[in-house]
């Protein structure tokens, strides 16, 4: 028996396996152009926050239907990857159908269950098709998923969509030629789903049949392969990234503003307060804020390659829906576009992040950054926990530390906060009078 399948199937997987290599220490690398943070604390929250929110798609039941429809898509990508095993193990043995004598009647259970969950697939691709193309769902309509995101998120179902019609097609031809016979092809108790496909197939010759069944058993095996090389380039990038960003989201409460500490250790050494690392004089501080990629962390980096681009956090985000510029969605993926910019800049020799470039004026403008109300819509909207708010609060203090760049009406609420501890000018002993006034009205 020829060896040629076996060695083609080797070079493939191995090319596809150094592809996606590359590709991962490519993502790696841009990821960790962002600042160092840790975020180990309470483990036991975090693991239950990584199973609950991208294991158990807590966040996603929110929306019934989008969520029942991509759940479906989501067993049958766990599930038919055991089948997928099966592909590989076939491949590099030169045989067919390995586990099939020793599971019996169980695999033909198995196979049915496959193929159930290859049609969930098929409708749940559709569906989804309608909603971007056909009812043209508001949040998929923005500005931002002009062009390439609409395409990626189109192509995406269809590829699946053929990738689960190949599965269907190889039973059915597979279980033709073992009826016939055919060598190295085993009869299985019945395949419910393909075997509606068979009248089609019924009167090719083995030839034809062979030539079919072998034809969409490679189409499989390679679509899988160029599917996860694919992946690492499109938004799908969160089929995997949802699960360390979960795990480094934060964990504190939504309204609790992060402090900068270089501003915080300052105001310590001024009041004589020892600070965090002891007698050791604070490092020099390069920048207030972010201005771009390497003055963000790098979880928020991360949280930007792991963005689904589901607009739930724009659909959900007031300032957008009163008709401002902002949208949370678009922060993500301006994050992702820098730091792929950067990246490729730096693989091909060039100037990397001193290419005249900013993330902050070049792809996100003031106008975007100012218009959020800090509500945090977004970051409670997300199925995966990404948290844009703390990329626009960062470039906010860039702006009004770096450049004193803020709204005129802001930098005076700035002085009376700092001189009369509120937003308005008057006596820091009326501070709460406002709000005695107020409770003496209600109680009216």
């Amino acid at each position: 028996m020829s060896i040629l399948p076996q060695l083609a199937f080797l070079l493939v997987f191995a090319a596809a396996g150094f592809i996606i290599y590359k590709r991962v220490s490519f993502l790696k690398r841009n990821i960790f152009l962002g600042k160092a943070e840790t975020r180990n604390d309470q483990p036991d929250k975090r693991w239950e926050t990584m199973l609950l929110v991208a294991l158990g798609q807590q966040k996603m039941f929110k929306r019934v239907i989008p969520a029942l429809l991509h759940l479906m898509i989501y067993v049958a990508f766990v599930i038919i990857n055991l089948e997928v095993l099966e592909f590989i193990i076939d491949g590099i043995a030169g045989t067919h159908r390995i586990f099939a004598p020793a599971l019996g009647t169980a695999y033909s259970v198995a196979m049915n269950i496959f193929e159930f969950l290859a049609i969930a697939v098929l409708v749940s691709c559709i569906a989804f098709l309608i909603r971007r193309n056909v009812m043209k769902v508001e949040r998929f309509a923005k500005p931002e998923m002009k062009g390439w995101p609409a395409m990626d998120a189109n192509l995406i179902l269809v590829i699946e969509i053929i990738l689960m019609m190949a599965i269907l097609t190889m039973n059915a031809t597979d279980q033709i030629l073992a009826s016939r016979g055919a060598e190295h092809y085993i009869l299985l108790d019945g395949l419910f789903f393909s075997s509606m496909l068979q009248p089609l197939f019924s009167g090719m010759s083995d030839d034809a049949l062979v030539f079919i069944e072998r034809f969409a058993w490679w189409f499989h095996i390679v679509g899988i392969l160029g599917f996860a090389i694919y992946v690492t380039y499109s938004k799908h990038l969160h089929i995997f990234l949802a699960f360390p960003n979960t795990w480094y989201s934060n964990l504190k409460p939504k309204g609790e503003i992060k402090n900068m500490p270089e501003v915080t250790n300052e105001v310590n050494m001024m009041l004589g307060i020892a600070s965090e690392g002891g007698s050791e004089p604070p490092a020099e501080i390069g920048r207030f804020g972010a201005k771009d990629i390497n003055d963000l962390t790098w979880v928020n980096v991360m949280n930007a390659y792991s963005c689904t681009e589901c607009g739930r956090c724009t659909s959900e985000c007031p300032a957008n829906l009163t008709g401002k510029k902002l949208s949370p969605r678009k922060i993500m993926m301006d994050v992702r576009d820098r730091a792929e910019e950067v990246g490729k800049s730096i693989d091909a020799g060039g100037p990397g992040l001193e290419d005249g470039k900013s993330l902050l004026g070049d792809y996100i403008t003031k106008e975007e950054i100012n218009a959020c109300t800090s509500c945090n819509a977004c970051v409670e909207a997300c199925p995966v926990n990404i948290d844009p708010l703390s990329i626009i609060l960062q470039m906010r203090r860039y702006v009004a530390m770096e450049e004193s760049g803020t709204p005129a009406q802001w930098n005076a609420m700035f002085q009376n906060m700092e001189t009369s501890f509120s937003p308005w000018k008057f006596s820091p002993s009326d501070r709460f009078n406002w709000a005695d006034q107020v409770k003496s009205e209600e109680m009216k």
